[in-house]
């Protein structure tokens, strides 16, 4: 496993951030991160980077425990953080050397940053300060140092941000092209990014994991404790004495949104007979990423 965590908490004096939190991602997956402010992304991040200490569980890149293998890991791992931290008075080339040295880099040094420019968009500013770019563009230098190390693990704090339409697509394709042969971690708050980018989803809430979807398209697949049906009847009904609802609302002449504990389907079938109504028309409905993310972060 690229990344791989078992039982990890993490205290900030009487607060506690992380709680038992464990998860594993595999080479070439690209995971959406998601939860509210304060949920414990960073702090996770942040440890997995070893940028932050953590007593209790396990965190490995690649096999390696990373308190015991930082300098290691630290080789692995490519990270742009939210805050992304750069050298403002170096021109673009200049930092992208400095990072490369830092990293020992030498050998086809010159040519590894002209394709990381190329790559992620820079080649039209790339000859300006940092300190002159907009900040869509200094992303684009925090995702290019990010890069240069060739890592295999990729650790995205809110990529997109700054970015605009174009450039927005841009950046989702790249690293769509990233996880095909690395494993990309990104947070987001962002839903249409997760849809656009991400094949795996981890929720998490209150510093505990509340969910974790391997396949994105599950996360909008029905939630057999909470479902959702849209009934047509010929003519008006009450759905009062209906048992297993939750709640009910018409949105339509005759036409009602059902909120149900369990499939009801069958059950407003005997209801239509039993009344002596007719229906036009019953459907299971989907909830939206959103939907799915409010009733767990509640």
């Amino acid at each position: 496993m690229s990344i791989s965590i078992s039982q990890l908490s993490k205290n900030y004096a009487e607060q506690t951030v992380l709680k038992n939190i464990s998860f594993e991602i595999g080479s070439g997956e690209v995971v959406g991160f998601l939860g509210p402010n304060g949920a414990g992304k960073t702090t996770t991040m942040k440890i997995i980077t070893g940028a932050l200490n953590y007593s209790e569980g396990s965190v490995k890149v690649c096999d390696l425990e990373v308190k015991d293998n930082t300098l290691q890991t630290n080789a692995l791992i490519g990270y742009l953080p939210e805050q992304n931290p750069l050298y403002t008075d170096m021109y673009v080339k200049e930092y992208l050397n400095f990072v490369a040295e830092t990293h020992g880099i030498k050998k086809d040094k010159d040519q590894l940053i002209n394709s990381l420019i190329e790559k992620v968009g820079l080649t039209p500013e790339f000859h300006k300060k940092i300190g002159q770019l907009s900040k869509g563009y200094r992303q684009r230098v925090g995702l290019a140092q990010a890069l240069i190390p060739n890592p295999k693990v990729l650790i995205l704090d809110e990529p997109t941000t700054g970015l605009d339409p174009n450039q927005l697509e841009e950046i989702r394709n790249l690293i769509r092209e990233l996880g095909k042969d690395k494993t990309v971690l990104l947070s987001t708050h962002i839903m249409q990014e997760i849809k656009a980018i991400c094949n795996r989803v981890l929720i998490i809430n209150k510093g505990e994991i509340v969910a974790d979807y391997p396949d994105i398209s599950q996360i909008s697949q029905f939630d057999e404790n909470n479902l959702q049906f849209e009934v047509e009847f010929l003519n008006n009904a009450d759905l009062s004495p209906l048992e297993n609802i939750s709640s009910f609302a018409e949105k339509g002449k005759n036409i009602f949104s059902i909120l149900a504990t369990k499939d009801i389907r069958a059950e407003i079938f005997d209801f239509a007979v039993k009344t002596n109504n007719k229906i036009l028309m019953i459907k299971p409905v989907e909830r939206s990423m959103e939907e799915v993310f409010r009733s767990l972060t509640k």
